[in-house]
């Protein structure tokens, strides 16, 4: 199953990314101003990958696809990492579907 990882920037700002099983990133967040409000980014991205439609397929400047999760209000949830290629970008996308709504969500900034 995979999993949420709460981290802080060293901005301070708190991030997530949201791990497959085998441990490889597949969403990351933006930097935000409080704990409080990456939690609520978490519980965004599992209510949100559960609809394909949120999945906005973009390309990069130099020609790698990636993808951004929406939210129902236009603001971009996580982002993905470059893929290869538009096939292991869809994979991508089904493993945020299969992963996003069951991870648990695992605090790294207690630690230290």
């Amino acid at each position: 199953m995979g999993k949420f990882e709460i981290t802080t920037r060293k901005n301070g700002e708190f991030q997530f990314n949201l791990k497959a099983t085998n441990g490889q990133v597949i969403l990351s967040s933006q930097g935000y101003k409080t704990k409080a409000s990456c939690l609520n980014g978490v519980e965004s991205v599992k209510k949100n990958a559960q609809t394909e439609a949120r999945f906005d397929k973009k390309v990069a400047s130099n020609g790698k696809p990636f993808f951004n999760l929406m939210a129902t209000n236009g603001q971009i949830i996580g982002s993905s990492q470059m893929y290869a290629s538009e096939d292991t970008m869809n994979n991508g996308i089904a493993s945020v579907m299969k992963n996003a709504p069951e991870a648990e969500i695992v605090d790294l900034t207690e630690e230290a």
